[in-house]
């Protein structure tokens, strides 16, 4: 199945490149491409893509705006959103994965990189990874935002709250299963009920409502 992109970003050049990349897999197309992030949105709507690649820092709307516009719309449920950030710099990253991201990525990554983590976002996980993430998390979790429809943790039963921790600090499936000693399947149908439960749409929501309801806490091991 062919994975439908659509690229958003300011810069011309960066938006080529990015387009050369993805067209050179056989599992992906691009499908549009925004300069801005009401272009993005506007995009979406038309084209309806399996993943928006979306830069932060555009004009007129910014990519988190966009973000959030793009996950409130229930026509665009399917559509994921992969954010570009400078890491160091850019402070936006988590108000990004709070308007509804499903995960990150560094500017400068490596090409196979970029590849990897459209196919990772697109096939419905998030993408996150331990260290970034919970630097990120420490550095920039302050306030609570996150809509917790279902209830909040403390909804959650003794397993699921180890579920949800390990989910926070970045693992995926295979890696719970085999810390908590459980199979691959069994490991995910809790992070389905994890989610279903706390009404997020994904793992990267997850992330947040693990940190601010303080089930998991910066710094701990």
């Amino acid at each position: 199945m062919t994975i439908r992109v659509l690229l958003a970003d300011d810069q011309t050049l960066v938006r080529a490149a990015f387009a050369m990349l993805v067209e050179s897999a056989r599992d992906m197309e691009v499908v549009g491409e925004a300069a801005s992030g009401r272009e993005a949105v506007g995009a979406a709507r038309e084209v309806r893509p399996d993943l928006v690649v979306m830069d932060i820092r555009m004009p007129d709307l910014d990519g988190i705006e966009a973000t959030r516009l793009i996950a409130a719309d229930e026509e665009l449920a399917g559509v994921r959103v992969l954010v570009l950030t400078t890491y160091d710099t850019d402070e936006n990253i988590v108000e990004a994965l709070r308007a509804g991201a499903s995960g990150f990525l560094v500017k400068d990554t490596r090409p196979a990189e970029l590849l990897d983590a459209i196919r990772t976002v697109a096939a419905g996980e998030a993408l996150l990874s331990p260290g970034p993430t919970a630097r990120l998390i420490e550095r920039f979790l302050r306030s609570p935002s996150v809509p917790v429809a279902g209830g909040g943790p403390e909804c959650l039963s003794d397993r699921e709250r180890e579920v949800l921790a390990l989910v926070a600090r970045g693992l995926n499936n295979t890696e719970i299963a085999e810390t908590l000693g459980l199979s691959p399947l069994t490991a995910k149908t809790h992070v389905s009920r994890i989610m279903g439960k706390l009404g997020v749409r994904d793992r990267a929501q997850l992330v947040i409502v693990a940190y601010e309801s303080g089930t998991v806490t910066p710094g701990t091991p």
